[in-house]
């Protein structure tokens, strides 16, 4: 590092469970972002502020008027704008010293296989129930940590996904792909604008965590946050023996 970025990230620095070795980890890793709605723009912020070196912004979709209320990523000046290409420009301002990566497409098995392949942590800020299967298998694939987030409304959730821990489920362990899964949407249903704040910023949290080796991850527990009444509550889930994406085979 020098003498500008240890100016920069020089709070991280004084923590004695990152230092200098832990920022170096950050400045040399890889993260992928997919979705840069208004759990990615939350996310994706802190991973440029706190110095992950570089960033990759998968999203096929544009910014909105809508979009405003919660997607601080983005602009009134940007609406129309490839929502990656606006990101880009916010976290280039942001953090000029590090790499971000803008990939506008709606991310299909081999394209989706080949990112996280590249990458050493996975943030899902999807959706799509489909989108956060697919993730999650290829995560499973390339033993890749994934770092899981939901809102709507003003229900919240956070967990971490970490095949490389034995006993650690993966997100099909919880939610079996073979289920009826009930869509629900913010254009029908709506969402309480700083919920995706908090659950956009616990997994850019966990995600510096898994870089930096630091702490304990959420693997193996689902947060789930009520932001009527601000109540978390804890489920602590292990792998599924019979799991389609990351069980034994029999």
């Amino acid at each position: 590092m020098d003498d500008q970025q240890l100016l920069r990230y020089s709070r991280h620095i004084l923590l004695n469970e990152i230092g200098i070795e832990g920022q170096s980890k950050l400045l040399a890793s890889r993260a992928l972002v997919i979705g840069v709605g208004g759990l990615g723009s939350a996310a994706a912020f802190y991973l440029a502020s706190a110095g992950v070196g570089n960033i990759t912004l998968a999203d096929h979709d544009q910014v909105d008027l809508t979009n405003l209320q919660r997607q601080i990523l983005h602009t009134g000046q940007r609406i129309g704008f490839n929502k990656v290409d606006s990101a880009k420009l916010t976290l280039e301002q942001l953090n000029p010293h590090i790499a971000i990566h803008a990939v506008c497409e709606r991310l299909e098995s081999t394209r989706l296989s080949e990112l996280i392949g590249q990458t050493d942590v996975v943030l899902d800020c999807t959706d799509n129930f489909l989108t956060r299967q697919a993730i999650n298998a290829a995560c499973v694939d390339h033993g890749k940590p994934l770092v899981s987030g939901a809102a709507i409304q003003f229900d919240g959730q956070c967990a971490v996904f970490d095949h490389r821990q034995t006993d650690a489920p993966c997100y099909a362990c919880i939610f079996p792909p073979e289920l009826p899964f009930e869509e629900t949407a913010c254009a029908t249903m709506g969402v309480f604008a700083p919920l995706v704040g908090i659950i956009g910023t616990m997994q850019a949290a966990e995600a510096l965590k898994l870089l930096m080796r630091v702490g304990t991850s959420l693997a193996g527990r689902l947060l789930l946050l009520d932001a009527r009444t601000m109540e978390w509550q804890q489920i602590h889930a292990r792998r599924n023996p019979a799991c389609p994406v990351c069980g034994s085979p029999t």
